[in-house]
């Protein structure tokens, strides 16, 4: 198949390029200082030329706190970009698969959601989010919205926003003091488990529409970093527990916002690993992971 992957020298990118390379389709990896997806013609331009079979958008604004101040940029690459990448699929009959997030959800519930619990962002980056899901799916007719949550995988190491697990990471290795909410819970998902089951989504052309594909194990950050230490052979002591009391964020965060992955595991695509597997195996592949090119 012909791909075209949207925000390819992101962390996710990166993984799903490497992953449409293994499976031998024709890739055109495209970053943002490359393709700039809020120009709608340009976008219009390249889809067109290219004529791919899928479009698969990993790009996103995602700095979560500075978009409360920034709306109109994370509106803008979030929202309207998607809709010109959705309305350029449109044109010529190519498959949109687009990652979006957890934090479309309130977090007032206390078990996992589901794709037909209602929506309800606390964030300007959950609206800006929740829009792009609603621009893919009413202006492209073959698409898939797939949430996720607190990406991590192996080129987190090198891309340029890193990942939750490598700060804790670094952090344990500085022997800094990490204070982590133990009041807060999701599903952190495997960045190179997740591109594999998205391309399994796309290669078995499941039914059209939402997802979820959460990390399939629900934990508070506080405990994510503690396995994280305890794979890496590193002291956790530096890492003590706090609330969302006392450890005040910019943007509001959804409390509980674990995604149940039932739908897509009925469709047959084969769940995620165990969250301590996943941290291991994201331990051993990081050791062989290089700086990315510009």
């Amino acid at each position: 198949m012909r791909v075209i992957v949207y925000g390819a020298h992101g962390q996710l990118g990166v993984d799903l390029t490497r992953e449409c390379r293994r499976r031998r389709h024709t890739v055109l990896a495209l970053s943002h200082q490359k393709s700039d997806i809020t120009d709608f013609q340009a976008v219009r331009d390249r889809i067109g030329r290219h004529r791919p079979d899928w479009v698969i958008n990993a790009a996103a604004y995602n700095k979560v706190d500075l978009a409360e101040s920034e709306a109109e940029l994370a509106m803008r690459v979030n929202a309207v970009a998607v809709r010109n990448l959705a309305l350029a699929c449109e044109d010529v009959g190519a498959t949109l698969l687009h990652f979006s997030t957890d934090h479309v959800f309130a977090g007032d519930k206390d078990s996992p959601y589901a794709e037909d619990d209602a929506p309800r962002p606390q964030s300007v980056y959950g609206v800006s989010k929740l829009a792009g899901e609603l621009f893919v799916r009413s202006c492209c007719s073959s698409h898939y919205v797939l949430r996720v949550a607190g990406v991590f995988g192996p080129p987190g190491r090198y891309t340029a926003h890193g990942n939750f697990l490598e700060f804790v990471l670094r952090k344990c290795v500085e022997r800094g003091h990490l204070r982590i909410v133990d009041d807060h819970f999701a599903t952190p998902t495997f960045g190179t488990a997740l591109a594999s089951r998205s391309l399994d989504i796309l290669e078995k052309a499941i039914p059209k529409g939402l997802y979820h594909l959460g990390g399939g194990e629900v934990v508070s950050w506080y405990g994510f970093a503690r396995m994280v230490a305890t794979a890496a052979g590193l002291r956790a002591d530096c890492i003590s527990a706090t609330n969302r009391y006392e450890y005040k964020t910019t943007a509001a965060r959804p409390v509980y916002s674990a995604l149940a992955n039932g739908k897509v595991e009925d469709e047959g695509i084969i769940p995620m690993p165990a969250l301590v597997r996943a941290i291991e195996e994201n331990l051993k592949l990081r050791k062989k992971e290089r700086p990315r090119r510009s």
